[in-house]
């Protein structure tokens, strides 16, 4: 991928230039990606949450690229500045988008790093193409292995709880957004209010279809059969006060992954990137320098 280079000095580069380089991806015909893509050293891509895009991890890209890495935020189709096309939204979809883009970055012994519902996908990723340009996973707030109740996994939401949330981002979207960001952290005003707009924001750029259809592939996703595939170092971060993925699933990512770590995250809620950010950041940190 051609990239212009500005003789710049610029202490986040690690270098005494900065590339300026491409900021959209095309996936496939019609479909481009929004991209974030600064530094260099060993690459760590990171995957954002339902219904958010690759700025959530705004407060994250200073401290990594200061650490010597190279980081790559990719935000979703459907997402943020990415492209929005009607079609599949199922995690196969996103697995592939992801392996396009890293094929063209051609990016190599990565970190990936997986937020929520970009956590499933991830573990998707890494199990479909056998670890493909990546060589350690990070699972944070991860919707995994399942988000849904079934007769045999009796952790975090019902399906009918996730129907409801469909059935409203039909009718009152804002609503559903309004709703989930009083359950987003430990408390409702563990963040300021201006995050809070910023991340309601983010979350009214995604399309109303993209919305619904990801909820119905965090309804339906079962990932359990797949955790043991899983051969990368993990590690699991997680939000001991979590409402939207509880403490639960990382118990359960845990025995399910053989080379899986748990750091806990006392204070934190969903949002552990935001209410713990310097430990957040210092995990990330270390774990990438292994």
């Amino acid at each position: 991928m051609k990239t212009e280079t500005l003789e710049i000095e610029n202490p986040l580069t690690n270098a005494g230039t900065v590339v300026a380089r491409a900021e959209y991806i095309e996936v496939e015909p019609n479909v481009r990606l929004h991209i974030t893509d600064g530094g260099k050293g060993r690459p760590v891509v990171l995957i954002h949450g339902w219904p958010l895009s690759d700025e959530m991890f705004e407060y994250q890209y200073g401290d990594l690229l200061k650490a010597g890495l190279r980081v790559v935020g990719i935000t979703l189709r459907g997402f943020g500045k990415s492209d929005k096309p009607y079609g599949s939204y199922d995690y196969d979809v996103h697995a592939a988008d992801i392996k396009s883009v890293l094929n063209k970055l051609e990016i190599e012994d990565a970190v990936l790093v997986g937020f929520s519902m970009g956590g499933p996908i991830a573990i998707k990723y890494v199990i479909k193409d056998d670890g493909a340009h990546v060589s350690s996973l990070v699972l944070c707030g991860a919707a995994a292995p399942s988000w849904t109740q079934c007769d045999d996994f009796p952790y975090n939401l019902p399906k009918s709880a996730v129907d409801e949330l469909i059935a409203l981002n039909y009718k009152d979207r804002p609503m559903l957004l309004n709703n989930f960001s009083k359950i987003f952290s430990a408390t409702e005003n563990a963040l300021s209010e201006g995050i809070g707009k910023w991340l309601f924001g983010i979350g009214l750029s995604a399309s109303s279809f993209a919305t619904g259809e990801c909820l119905v592939a965090l309804r339906d996703t079962d990932l359990r059969n797949d955790l043991p595939k899983i051969t990368l170092p993990t590690l699991i971060m997680h939000g001991k006060k979590d409402k939207i993925c509880s403490f639960d699933l990382a118990g359960q990512m845990k025995a399910g992954i053989p080379n899986s770590t748990i750091v806990a995250f006392e204070k934190s809620g969903h949002s552990l990137f935001l209410e713990e950010t310097e430990k957040f950041n210092k995990e990330l940190i270390r774990f990438a320098g292994k």
